[in-house]
Order: structure tokens, then sequence, then C-alpha cells
């Protein structure tokens, strides 16, 4: 049957000889039936978890001024600072604020791929109003990508490979990408949504006609819409004790996924679904808005990724036999293959559409987050609206927007 919880596993156990193959095999079942999981005992150091959460927490109490000096759009690389409402998952706003970073890279040469745009440096606040932030997340983001590289190779070991069996994917100076994510409450959404009501009416007065109420759907419920992650792993610190992120299953349930102190909720991303041919599966998970009173919640997620200049090749002739034969039995086990529902989101690594995994890479980051697109990838961002329907293209290749802007009512998968 589909999952109804999610598995705790004791990183502690894998470090241990005697306690490392019962490891494996819950590891394997997760990979193969669940594609979430909890881990404990990460050997991260919690004095620093601490000055993670407080230095991001601190960040959103800036001047809006100071964290807008950051903000996305500053530069073609997809790091920097997002406002409250500014980026689309699964054909929907997603209403948090957030800052993504990652470990740090030079600007690429001129005559490098494209995609590597996405290797550059980091904005960081400036250290006048948060001295120590660049410091702790430096340090945070290279403890997590000694731990990220470490349980990939637990997941080749847990699939019957040898454990540098995914090494060749990586670059010697592989990129990692973080987040730090406020979502506010439905309180402090029924404002937003107010003040946005009260523009459009004030708009709609101007033009003489009938200002709208926003549709019950459209009201900001949602921290983050259905989507997957989608390189080889994410790890995801949830800052505060709030509910809202739920996971899944292959009924199509949502499954909570409740804050666990001193753990990290590991998700299996895309890229390693891809890889292995289908053997691991890559869940879908979204993040409700806290309720009214609980004041915002905070989750700082790590993404392990991928090289982009990687193929599109895979380990799965490697796996063994009797690996795959579990996984196509599960398969039958929950009635064939998982039709596709509502909530199914576009897989990104899908064969024959792209060369090398940073053009996938690219293009999905380009469709959460349009303002970037429109301003340093204009005809990515002329195909995207395109194939919406969301423009007319004429003769001349001039682009004439229908009924919307760049970054607003976009259907767009998430990243």
């Amino acid at each position: 049957m589909s999952f109804n919880s999610i598995p705790i596993l004791d990183l502690s156990q894998a470090r241990d000889p005697q306690s490392k193959p019962l490891f494996l095999i819950d590891l394997k079942h997760a990979l193969l039936e669940v594609g979430f999981l909890y881990i404990k005992n990460t050997g991260i150091d919690q004095e620093l978890v601490r000055d993670v959460i407080g230095q991001g927490k601190a960040f959103f109490e800036l001047p809006m001024e100071k964290k807008m000096e950051v903000r996305m759009v500053n530069c073609g690389s997809f790091l920097g600072y997002n406002k409250l409402g500014n980026e689309i998952t699964a054909h929907a706003t997603d209403w948090r604020e957030q800052i993504d970073l990652s470990t740090p890279h030079p600007l690429p040469l001129p005559t490098a791929p494209r995609y590597h745009n996405l290797l550059s440096p980091n904005q960081w606040p400036s250290p006048e109003y948060l001295p120590s932030f660049r410091p702790v997340y430096e340090s945070y983001i290279s403890q997590m990508s000694t731990l990220s590289t470490f349980f990939t190779s637990l997941i080749a070991e847990a699939l019957g490979l040898p454990p540098t069996a995914l090494d060749r994917f990586f670059d010697d100076d592989q990129q990692h990408k973080l987040k730090i994510i406020k979502y506010p409450d439905l309180d402090d959404l029924d404002a937003v949504s107010h003040q946005l009501t009260k523009a459009k009416s004030i708009d709609a007065d101007s033009k003489g006609q009938i200002a709208q109420r926003p549709r019950p759907a459209e009201q900001p419920s949602q921290g983050v819409g259905p989507h997957k992650d989608s390189m080889l792993t994410s790890y995801l610190l949830q800052a505060t004790p709030h509910k809202g992120l739920q996971a899944q299953n292959l009924s199509g349930e949502w499954i909570d996924c409740p804050p666990v102190p001193d753990t990290l909720v590991v998700a299996i991303g895309q890229g390693l679904e891809a890889l292995t041919g289908g053997v691991c599966i890559s869940t879908t998970h979204r993040v409700l808005s806290p309720s009214r009173g609980q004041g915002p919640r905070f989750s700082v997620p790590f993404f392990q990724g991928v090289s982009y200049d990687a193929t599109f090749e895979s380990v799965e002739s490697e796996i063994p036999i009797e690996v795959k034969e579990m996984r196509r039995e599960i398969v039958n086990r929950e009635g064939g293959q998982r039709e596709k529902k509502d909530d199914d989101v576009e897989f990104t690594f899908e064969k024959g559409r792209w060369e090398h995994l940073g053009e996938a890479t690219l293009w999905n980051r380009c469709k959460s987050h349009m303002d970037v697109a429109e301003r340093w990838y204009p005809d990515i961002w002329r195909r995207i609206l395109e194939s919406q329907g969301k423009v007319k293209v004429g003769v001349a290749s001039d682009v004439e927007t229908v009924g919307t802007k760049p970054n607003e009512g976009i259907s767009i998968e998430a990243h």
C-alpha cells in the first residue's frame, strides 16, 4: 500500500560497520517506496544550526530597501532575494519570501555555455547590518556539501552499486544551492490580499470598471505549490515548529511531514530518479501557509547539485536485477504506473528534450522566475510565454503579451 508516514533513519548507523547493513536496507525502502525521509544524528554542528536559524530570521527583519539591494533580478544566476509573491509553482503564486544562495563560484567565462550563468557569486546582505550572516551560511553550506556527498554514496550502496557510482555526475567544485524561506501566516496574508484587492479596485475605478473580488482559489494560502525537487537530493531544516510540509503518496493523499527536532528532511530529486531509470522515486510535495495566529514559518532547504555539463546518461544498467525487480513489484502492487493527476508536475529531465542537465535547469529557473528570465534570457522568456498561449508573435518576432505581466498569472511548474 502507499506510504502513510515518513521514515526516520539514524545516520549514525551508517557510520558503524555493524549497523550499516540494516541502515542500507531501510534506506533502500525509502528510496524505492517513499522518496522522502528524515535523517537524525547528521553530524552537522548544532550550534551552527542555531546560528543558521537566527541569522536567517534576522535577514527578513532587514528594511525592505536593504533586502532589495540583493534581489534576484540583479543578475542572471537566479541567486538573491525574492519578495513575497514573486514566484510561481503549479500554476499559482507561492506566498513566501526568500533568498537563494549557493556554493561560491566566480563569474563564468564569456565562452562558457549560457547555463554556466547559474554558476556565479552570491549576493550577500550588507555586513554592516548582518556581519555574521555570510560566515555562518558559508560554513553551513560547506558542512551540508560534505553531508550530501556522503549520503549520495550511501544511496549508491543501498542500490547495490559501488559508493562512488554517482561521482561522475559531480564537478570537482560542484555547485549546491540553499534557500532561506519565510512563510507568513494567513493573518499576514489576509493583509496582503486586502492590499491587492484595494489596488485592483483603484485601478478599476480609474478605468470606469467594476472591481472584481478575488475568487476563493486566489486567496493566498499556498506556501509553495506541488512540486518535485529537480536535482539529486535536498535536505530541509525546518526552523520553526509549524506544520505545513506535506508529501504526496502513490494514492494521491497528502501526508504531513511535521518538524522533528534535530533532524533534516531528505527529498529524492528528479535528477536521481532520472539517473536511476526510475528505480528511485521523486515524490511530489508542497507547503501550506501557517494557520492564523501561528506566526511565520521558517525553513532552510539545501539542494544537492549535479554537474550542469552532465548528459542524460544513467546508471540504470548498473543497478542489480533484484533491485530493479523490487521496484517493479512495488509499481505492480500499486496498480501500475501512477495516473497523472492535477497535483503531478512536469518531469524536468525528459530524455530527448535537452542535451545537458544545465539546459533543463536553466529553463526551469526561468519558468519559476519570469522577471529574471525577461531581463536576462528574453528568448527563453518569449518561448515560455508562447508555449502557454500568453503571447502573440508577429512576423517581425515582436511579442505582444496577452492579459498578463511577466510574473503575474503565468502557469509555471516548480523547480
